[in-house]
């Protein structure tokens, strides 16, 4: 089977990608989240780390201000791309401002760094762009108001954040953006990443 180098890696779905990336998808799977007022406990050592995750460029910057202490590059993101309009089932990574609220063990992609998506930035905009209705509205607001993370089963996805590859083929994940929207990296990635961030810290995809 030939595979795309990077330099030539598509968003575009194709069959053979389809085939591939089963191997590899489901980000959606991952358990519900933890109580989000796990945000305000985040190490306050490491409150001045953010990552910076560059969709074009496929790479993660672990960022102290504007000094770059890290670089995790060849990452994978949605099958579709990035995008500022996020639907369920869309396969892109939405793009913005996150805030992990969460790091746990997956069983299937090793650790789980969860996002608090979709967050108020992208449920004001899937409300004024009409991808969500009144009660879809309502019902995101009255989570993220009180500060709790938003509901995972409406028009605009969830189950979204950075995770690992777990028993997947390394071969595959170097080739194709695979993902259900989530962003993927290396188990051996993830563990150094690990390192750096904690809940609370800053997210920039872009």
């Amino acid at each position: 089977m030939a595979f795309f180098y990077r330099s030539g890696r598509s968003t575009a779905k194709s069959p053979l990608h389809l085939v591939a990336a089963l191997t590899l998808a489901g980000c959606f799977g991952i358990s519900t989240w933890s109580p989000f007022s796990k945000v305000m406990a985040a190490n306050a050592a490491t409150a001045v780390i953010w990552l910076s995750v560059d969709t074009s460029r496929l790479r993660i910057a672990v960022m102290r201000g504007d000094t770059e202490l890290q670089l995790f590059e060849n990452i994978a993101i949605g099958s579709n791309g990035p995008s500022k309009s996020r639907l369920m089932g869309d396969d892109t990574t939405p793009l913005g401002d996150f805030t992990i609220t969460e790091i746990r063990h997956s069983e299937r992609f090793e650790l789980f760094m969860a996002f608090d998506y979709p967050n108020l930035e992208h449920t004001e905009r899937a409300f004024e762009d009409k991808r969500i209705d009144e009660q879809e509205y309502r019902l995101l607001r009255y989570d993220l108001d009180r500060g709790n993370p938003p509901p995972q089963g409406t028009s605009l996805g969830g189950y979204l954040g950075i995770h690992g590859i777990g028993d997947g083929d390394l071969q595959i994940h170097e080739s194709f953006n695979w993902t259900d929207g989530c962003i993927a990296i290396t188990n051996e990635q993830l563990m150094d990443l690990a390192d750096w961030v904690t809940v609370g810290t800053r997210v920039n995809v872009h």
